[in-house]
């Protein structure tokens, strides 16, 4: 538990960085800070860890002040993880993960062995442990960045926007990576970013920070999409949030279709008058064939949308059959091969039914 007691922040200009904060971040889950740039939220996180001293209040870590804990050694306790991974570029990627280890005076073999145990737990194997840092992408660095944090198995992990510097693609491989990862770990983690579909994916809890360092809404982010408080936190959801909120409500009630599908090799022609969905030799799916595709086949595939996985969402279900250039969403199970097919009417006539059921 990480209890922060009417903490205060104010910097020489005499404007509070952070006013008067009482915030419970509950044991063993994800707290997201949440905002527009300038809003308090890594002020506040930075204070966890005395980065940044507070100007009144108080913070306490499962009961102890922070204020009496020596700055290196409540750092040593905690794990950390910024936006650029912040690895020493000298050192190898084992070197790295061990840092942390060797400060806590672990012993060099030991602390190699946790080293190794933590890249395999990210998900990077052992031959990446003698590269530098500039030998690696950038979704691996905050992969070590984030093993590195974990070596030492801290109770807190801060996390200051830690994705914010990759791809799309990477990010969501990295969001869904730290959810693997809290599954198994349980840790209690604060998490800034100023993207509140990254809030609504990863936290348990979502505290929206407004201008002037003061806290607009503290909830479960189901709760925030669904009645923001105010007209800034709903503005700052933005106006798509019923879409959003969508992520929340189980997809398990949308008819699957038997899928008309053919391999994708092969020519097109005589297979339907309708839609056929390509499939490799494995029945992964590949593109569509529009009707009446009558010439090579593989020119002919149209790239396909989202994909629906078994047990995903009423949100990832509407995506995929919006997305898809035949109206019908791909459901595939957790291999990736396809499972049949989903209606985009169908898919509104569960959102209708799901909003029915909670009134």
């Amino acid at each position: 538990m990480v209890e922060f007691e009417n903490v205060s922040k104010i910097y020489q200009s005499g404007q509070p960085a952070v006013d008067r904060l009482n915030l419970s971040v509950e044991a063993g889950k994800i707290t997201v800070f949440v905002g527009p740039s300038g809003c308090g939220k890594t002020t506040s996180l930075r204070m966890v860890n005395k980065m940044v001293e507070p100007t009144s209040g108080s913070i306490t870590v499962d009961g102890r002040d922070v204020s009496g804990i020596r700055a290196h050694e409540l750092r040593r306790s905690m794990g950390y993880v910024m936006q650029q991974a912040g690895l020493l570029p000298h050192r190898t990627v084992l070197s790295n993960v061990a840092t942390v280890l060797r400060l806590n005076k672990v012993p060099r073999v030991q602390a190699r062995s946790r080293a190794l145990e933590m890249l395999e737990t990210v998900g990077l194997s052992a031959s990446m442990a003698a590269r530098y840092p500039h030998q690696l992408s950038g979704g691996q660095q905050q992969r070590v960045g984030v093993a590195r944090a974990l070596a030492a198995d801290p109770p807190v992990l801060l996390m200051d926007e830690p994705f914010s510097a990759v791809d799309p693609v990477v990010r969501a491989e990295l969001q869904q990576e730290l959810l693997r990862l809290q599954r198994e770990l349980a840790k209690t983690i604060i998490f800034v970013t100023h993207d509140i579909d990254e809030a609504t994916i990863l936290g348990d809890k979502v505290a929206v920070f407004a201008s002037g360092g003061r806290v607009a809404q503290y909830a479960p982010p189901e709760e925030i999409l669904r009645a923001p408080v105010n007209d800034f936190v709903a503005g700052f959801v933005g106006r798509d949030r019923g879409f959003r909120r969508l992520s929340f409500a189980a997809g398990g009630s949308v008819p699957i279709h038997p899928a008309t599908t053919a391999l994708w090799d092969e020519d097109a022609r005589n297979a339907s008058g309708g839609w056929v969905l390509a499939v490799d030799v494995e029945d992964r799916p590949v593109g569509w064939w529009a009707p009446g595709a009558g010439h090579d086949a593989q020119d002919a595939l149209v790239p396909g949308g989202s994909l629906f996985q078994a047990g995903g969402t009423l949100r990832a279900a509407l995506d995929a059959a919006l997305s898809s250039p035949s109206g019908l969403g791909v459901a595939v199970d957790a291999a990736g091969k396809v499972t049949g097919v989903v209606d985009a009417g169908e898919v509104l006539a569960a959102i209708d039914a799901a909003r029915e059921s909670r009134r």
